[in-house]
């Protein structure tokens, strides 16, 4: 079945609700990550509180190890579907409208207000927003740090990096898409006996190691998150792939602790030479912590899609989850389409808007934990509240963040 096979050819494929929830809880979860950073000694971030400390860099390890490999990983198995249904030009055109747009979009009205409040931090600054655009938009083409062509001054793309990534991966897939094979076996083989697929972390491990990682996205190199992409399209879907993914998760997770429990040390051993930098030294120390960094987030991601993936009927069936009783599962549901829709949007506005509280509440005389929290309260539901009721609710807004019409019942 080649790329382009059309819907009438083929079986609906299944719908991954835990994927969905997964999603959205990895993009509320970064309100969580991206106030820490106001208070981590360590990260340059927009806006820092004045007291700073260093628990937040040994939780946020936790969290990127996994979080955003985990969202190219699910976007990479939702482009396999839209290539089976739109073919290779349908998909560009799709991704171009759900991910360009919105990244135009934001680029234009929101992106410059993280960077205004951290000249608005300096006492001495009191330039207005309106007189700092021009500023922002003074930019010149650069093709030395593809994808990210545009560099100036103060502009940036911040934390829509991601959707950059996704958005250009998903272009040069489909500019290939009709060059690929319809199935990869060598992957179903390898994954075959016990433990074999954490073998494709290597890859990852080499490429963490050799070309080095990237703090600005989020701890990881650009191209570990091109294979993590390519893994979601080629191997996620595959059911024999799937089965050794819910077979092999708990020893996938034990791996995973265990590097991390060598990895983590040995990354913070390696940064604290003078003028280190552990994300690109190519000492051996340094090396060494960046393969079982990678090692370990492909072993994380294995274990989450394992312990989540569970089969649906009673025999154990991977590929036939016996059918619903009627009315039940309706309020899940409904969630999992909320949320569904909701993750592009909310990921586009959620950093902006945490910035905003943060340059507020920093001047309070308060401990780090209750400046921190309230940060994090406010932040959820801003950004809820304004993707519910100045988003998600007119077709204009919908198409400019991205988000698919609903269909109709």
């Amino acid at each position: 079945m080649t790329a382009s096979t059309g819907p009438s050819q083929q079986a609906a494929p299944e719908r991954r609700p835990e994927l969905d929830a997964m999603r959205a809880l990895v993009v509320v979860g970064l309100v969580f990550f991206h106030a820490s950073l106001v208070f981590d000694t360590r990260d340059d971030y927009y806006v820092k509180n004045a007291e700073t400390t260093q628990i937040t860099f040994f939780i946020a390890a936790l969290c990127v190890i996994w979080a955003m490999p985990l969202l190219f990983l699910i976007a990479g198995l939702g482009s396999w579907h839209s290539m089976r249904r739109r073919g290779p030009g349908g998909f560009a055109v799709e991704r171009l409208l759900r991910l360009g747009v919105p990244l135009v979009f934001a680029t234009a009205t929101i992106m410059p207000v993280p960077q205004w409040l951290r000249l608005r931090a300096d006492p001495a600054y009191h330039e207005s927003y309106l007189a700092f655009l021009p500023k922002f938009y003074a930019v010149r083409v650069d093709l030395s740090n593809f994808p990210f062509i545009l560099r100036g001054t103060y502009f940036e793309t911040g934390h829509l990096w991601f959707v950059v990534l996704l958005l250009t991966f998903s272009l040069l897939l489909a500019a290939v898409a009709h060059w690929t094979p319809p199935a990869l076996e060598w992957p179903a083989a390898l994954s075959r006996p016990r433990g074999g697929l954490l073998v494709l972390g290597l890859p990852i491990a080499l490429v963490c190691a050799f070309v080095g990682l990237e703090e600005s996205f989020s701890g990881w190199s650009r191209w570990a998150f091109l294979l993590f992409f390519l893994y979601g399209y080629f191997f996620v879907s595959e059911p024999r792939f799937r089965a050794a993914i819910r077979r092999d998760w708990v020893p996938a997770a034990a791996v995973g602790v265990a590097l991390m429990a060598v990895g983590v040390p040995g990354f913070v051993i390696a940064g604290d030479a003078p003028g280190a930098d552990p994300f690109t030294d190519m000492t051996p120390l340094a090396i060494g912590a960046r393969a079982l960094y990678g090692l370990a987030g492909w072993c994380w991601l294995v274990a989450i899609l394992g312990a989540l993936d569970r089969p649906r009927s009673p025999s154990g069936s991977l590929d036939r989850p016996s059918p619903p009783s009627a009315g039940a599962g309706k309020p899940p549901r409904r969630l999992y389409a909320y949320l569904s829709s909701a993750v592009l949007p909310l990921y586009v506005l959620h950093q902006p808007i945490v910035v905003a509280v943060a340059y507020f509440v920093v001047g309070w005389k308060a401990p780090i934990l209750v400046e921190y929290l309230v940060i994090v309260a406010i932040s959820l539901v801003l950004t809820v509240g304004v993707y519910d009721l100045l988003v998600r609710r007119t077709r204009v807004t919908r198409f400019l963040f991205g988000m698919r019409e609903p269909t109709a019942r």
